[in-house]
């Protein structure tokens, strides 16, 4: 893939656009040349093929097609150890994903003043792995929630747990994908859910851990989507 850089403002085929200093350091990190064929982003779905003339003078071409997912599958992942949810963030992200929500359910383990504050990080992580992966649109980093608000959300819900009956059926858009801590989901959270309308799914006959779980319920949905 080709040499990518992002644009906060608007795109449009034949036009010039300068890259801000952060985005400076970035071409200068990969020696981009004069001449060179980049693509131009701007997060909100906008994508250009584009010549590199200098940092200053970046001339775009033709709009690439898009390259985000079908289905808009939100994830709620329960907060874990910081380092595993940060990599959730990233595999999410080079998944598809629109969004992912922070998520505290009964068992998680990690105390608030763990993740409190991270929100710059975590955005930052989202941005890098969009960059990365072709994506046109930065997903959303949505507030921190508890279970029970987050079960309120309108629209489809799909809970993983390896112990419930399992169901199965076409994947909506949007639909909201809920992934448990290390401990699982508590009587109460999965009492909640069935109340809520949420359909249940399994990832096989092995138990995986929390991150590995998020990682793998998202790349099956996109693939039954068609997305993969």
């Amino acid at each position: 893939m080709k040499n990518r850089f992002y644009f906060d403002g608007p795109l449009a085929a034949g036009s010039v656009v300068t890259l801000s200093d952060e985005e400076r350091h970035h071409a200068r990190v990969l020696r981009v040349r004069e001449g060179e064929d980049v693509e131009v982003f701007d997060g909100r779905g906008a994508m250009y093929a584009a010549v590199f003339d200098s940092a200053d003078a970046i001339r775009l071409g033709s709009e690439i097609p898009s390259r985000e997912a079908s289905v808009a599958i939100h994830l709620a992942m329960a907060v874990i150890q910081i380092e595993k949810f940060e990599i959730v963030l990233q595999k999410a992200t080079e998944l598809g994903v629109a969004s992912i929500i922070p998520l505290i359910t009964e068992r998680c383990e990690i105390r608030p003043e763990r993740y409190r504050g991270k929100s710059e990080r975590w955005e930052k992580i989202i941005f890098e792995a969009t960059k990365q992966s072709g994506r046109s649109r930065v997903p959303a980093l949505e507030v921190t929630v508890p279970f029970a608000q987050l079960i309120k959300r309108p629209g489809s819900k799909i809970l993983f747990d390896a112990d419930e009956n399992a169901t199965s059926g076409p994947v909506e858009s949007p639909t909201t994908v809920l992934i448990g801590p290390e401990g699982g989901w508590s009587e109460n959270e999965l009492r909640a859910a069935r109340e809520a309308g949420c359909e249940f799914r399994r990832l096989g006959p092995r138990r995986l851990r929390a991150e590995t779980a998020a990682i793998v319920s998202v790349a099956i949905l996109a693939a039954q989507s068609g997305d993969i």
